[in-house]
């Protein structure tokens, strides 16, 4: 199952044969795992058009009743703290019946608080992200900042596990920071939630609503023997366990059949917790006809009796907004990895239907941090400065969100992110500009989208075979819950631009050291001639060729949709 690939052009009969088309008539052609029904037969694509705001079909709303921040004492550009100001407007707005904008003038506040929004309908608007715009300071790191016992549950696990960051070169030897991968100073999440999970003296009984009876992957009509239990428009969670250790079907269909019987390190934490469902996908009751329900999105996976799910409830916020402003922090010192003090923007947990939009973030520890979302977008967001973070934009523990038109020019450990139990996630229209990485981050996360996305990268180590070569799979992960992916992770229409350690038409060979199975790596080019060497070795077409008849994937299932 697994076996390293290099790949230097379009691999199979098929592919070779749209590749050629593609070259020839590249307005007309669409890749063979669309317009070649036996080709699509045999290698899945998932439909990531589900992804966003709306389930990708409904725009994201405009709430016209606000609230102003100066009626609570918050004054731009006066040099004073303006927490105690937003967190009263924002408890204003927790009071309010209905959708409400917290809005902030033009000018610069200064924040040294957690602001909190634990309410649905709450959108936090400034004036605009640019020059004239809202600027969110922040002068302080979370390390300084009460969290309000929030971080007491990762606190123990870092402890109890020894967590550690060990560099021995650099005598460091430490606890990580609880920072890394958690904490915003703005945070969205249901009160009393608990939308990370990490220790199991933690662990809340789940609510079962009703046991599903039977389900094909990629459909959305589903058999429940007991329908009574489920209303049109409930949102609920569909649960899949893995209680059948590391063979179990689950485990099969997320990497394939005999994952575990070949040479693909399946981690333990795949069968290790079976009373947590190891897959979560948030969904919509659309329709009830008797014991057949539609669902809004299609299904991760199959449902019988080998590979039983159920309908949970889900706790969750919807409509909560964050727009327009700027989040600044002060140039800080980067130490190392899982040391940060956390300067981190924003940490949304808890939606379902939400969005982050025109938002710019300068140095900070991480941009946006994400947990127990579905159904959010997450646009035009540039992050920026010379601080280097942990990620620009992660997605861990996520179903259907859609990051659309990111700007990332900071450095970056994670540029791109999909992390633990991501799923159906999507990069759109995006770019990066300083050594970026697809950080496939392993935990389970699969059938993830890299969608028409630019990289601006220069080769930093050496091919076997002499040439330049780039990693752009770096990712981390805990050895637990490798692999990097699970089945059908896609990276359509990739263009990498090589600003230099590479002479014009010198080829640049792309790495992935372990990645995952079942990839689908199309239309990858730039302005150097690919070698892709991806293990284990993924569905390869249109290999050097930008597909001009499909730019986006996500735009085109979208339009089919549509229609």
């Amino acid at each position: 199952m697994s076996g390293r690939t290099w790949i230097y052009a379009s691999c199979g009969a098929a592919a070779l044969a749209a590749g050629a088309a593609l070259a020839q008539d590249p307005s007309t052609s669409l890749p063979a795992i669309l317009a070649d029904p036996d080709v699509a037969r045999a290698n899945y694509l998932p439909d990531f058009s589900y992804a966003g705001y709306g389930y990708g079909l409904e725009p994201v709303p405009t709430v016209s009743r606000a609230i102003d921040v100066a009626d609570y004492g918050a004054v731009p550009d006066d040099g004073k703290d303006d927490s105690v100001a937003l967190k009263a407007a924002l408890a204003a707005a927790h009071d309010i019946d209905g959708p409400v904008r917290v809005q902030l003038a033009p000018g610069r506040y200064q924040l040294t608080e957690i602001l909190w929004i634990e309410k649905s309908g709450i959108v936090l608007s400034g004036s605009g992200m640019g020059e004239g715009g809202t600027e969110l300071y922040m002068p302080r790191p979370l390390k300084q900042v009460d969290g309000g016992g929030a971080f007491k549950e990762i606190r123990e696990y870092l402890v109890k596990y020894d967590k550690r960051e060990r560099q021995p070169e650099q005598n460091l030897d430490v606890l990580f920071s609880e920072y890394s991968w958690t904490g915003g100073f703005i945070w969205a999440r249901v009160p009393g939630g608990r939308h990370a999970t990490y220790l199991e003296e933690y662990d809340r009984p789940i609510r079962e609503v009703a046991d599903i009876a039977s389900g094909a992957q990629g459909a959305r009509r589903i058999e429940v023997p007991n329908a009574e239990a489920l209303s049109v428009g409930d949102v609920l969670q569909i649960h899949w366990h893995n209680r059948a250790g590391p063979d179990g079907p689950l485990v099969q269909s997320l990497y394939g059949q005999g994952a575990t019987g070949g040479d693909l390190p399946i981690g333990d934490r795949h069968w290790m917790l079976p009373d947590r469902p190891l897959v979560r996908q948030a969904t919509r009751i659309e329709a009830i006809d008797g014991t057949r329900v539609t669902i809004a999105d299609p299904l991760l996976h199959d449902i019988d009796a080998d590979l039983p799910a159920y309908f949970a409830e889900w706790d969750h916020l919807s409509d909560v907004g964050i727009q327009d402003l700027a989040l600044t922090f002060p140039e800080n010192p980067y130490f190392v990895h899982h040391n940060e003090a956390g300067y981190n923007g924003i940490y949304f947990t808890g939606v379902h239907n939400g969005w982050i939009r025109n938002v710019a973030i300068s140095e900070a520890d991480s941009g946006i941090l994400t947990d127990d979302l579905a159904n959010v977008t997450i646009a035009n967001v540039v992050t920026r400065g010379s601080h280097v973070a942990h990620y620009a934009i992660h997605m861990g523990n996520v179903h259907n969100v859609l990051v659309t038109g990111h700007q990332a020019y900071n450095p970056t450990q994670h540029t791109f992110s999909f992390n633990t139990q991501a799923t159906k996630a999507v990069y759109h229209n995006s770019a990066a500009w300083t050594q970026p990485t697809l950080d496939q981050h392993a935990g389970a996360n699969h059938q993830n989208l890299y969608d028409n996305i630019t990289l601006r990268i220069r080769p930093d180590k050496t091919a076997p075979d002499g040439g330049p070569m780039y990693d752009l799979y770096r990712a981390g992960g805990a050895g637990y819950w490798l692999p990097g992916h699970g089945r059908y992770n896609t990276m359509w229409n990739v263009n990498i631009l090589v600003t230099g350690g590479a002479a014009p038409g010198e080829a640049v060979t792309i790495f992935g050291g372990s990645e995952g199975p079942d990839a689908r790596v199309i239309g990858m080019h730039g302005n150097r001639p690919l070698i892709l060497s991806y293990d284990p070795a993924p569905y390869v077409e249109a290999l050097n060729r930008s597909l001009i008849a499909a730019p986006s994937l996500y735009d085109y299932q979208l339009a089919r949709r549509r229609r």
